[in-house]
């Protein structure tokens, strides 16, 4: 088995950008991945430590943010924006707070709690999973979901750090409990990553067009890849092995 992409998502559920390789920390999760989150005004959370995805903006309420891509430089840790409906924005999200939630309002539904804050979390960042976590998708479970679907799924759907080519579709969810050598990482395969509305959206349009979840319940499940915790440091690189051990 090969990767054959590498994503992270610097803001959580605002933009996604390709990598071409990336070092992974022991106890962590991806550099920089969701190591930034918009509160909402109706937030429980203080930025303080991790808190669940209904205490922030998301793909699944806002589908619109779905079509955000991102460029970050890591030096100055500057975020660039894009979005078919507004124009570039670059932000430093720490400093910055005001610019980013005022570029992201009109891309928000007026009828649902705005957003207000942007909060950092260092080291394990504000993942979808309430442990430290990568993720990673099945080239093959995709092509057959776009099958069932009856419609082309994109990658950026899922929001997945790692992609891998080489498996049989879902065979991954076999792989829970076991560990797996990915480059010169080691990670734990913990758990199949269950779905929510954030997949219907279009990842250029930002409009809901596939009923991803419909065709996931048609296996009898809600999911789609897996999350896993990383047990020794490594580097991962486009093109590297996967190895179950």
């Amino acid at each position: 088995m090969k990767v054959t992409a590498l994503w992270r998502h610097p803001i959580k559920s605002h933009g996604r950008e390709a990598l071409t390789r990336v070092t992974l920390t022991q106890g962590e999760s991806m550099p920089y991945d969701r190591l930034w989150a918009i509160a909402h005004e109706a937030t429980k959370a203080d930025g303080t430590e991790w808190a669940a995805c209904q205490n922030f903006g998301r793909v699944a309420k806002t589908p619109a943010l779905a079509a955000i891509s991102t460029t970050l430089d890591e030096r100055t840790e500057t975020i660039t924006l894009h979005h078919p409906d507004q124009p570039d924005l670059t932000v430093q999200p720490d400093t910055e707070k005001s610019r980013l939630i005022n570029w992201i309002t009109p891309l928000c539904d007026a009828s649902r709690a705005q957003p207000t804050d942007v909060f950092r979390l260092e080291g394990r960042g504000f993942t979808d999973s309430p442990f430290a976590s990568v993720s990673l998708c099945n080239v093959a479970s995709q092509t057959a979901l776009e099958e069932i679907a009856q419609a082309p799924l994109q990658s950026e759907r899922w929001r997945g750090n790692f992609w891998f080519d080489g498996a049989a579709a879902w065979d991954e969810f076999d792989w829970v409990g076991r560990e797996m050598r990915l480059g010169t990482a080691l990670l734990k395969i913990e758990a199949p990553i269950r779905r929510c509305m954030a997949t219907a959206a279009n990842p250029q349009t930002g409009l809901r067009d596939v009923d991803t979840l419909k065709a996931l319940n048609t296996l009898g499940h809600q999911d789609f890849g897996i999350y896993a915790s990383i047990i020794k440091s490594g580097d991962v690189a486009c093109g590297d092995q996967l190895e179950l051990v």
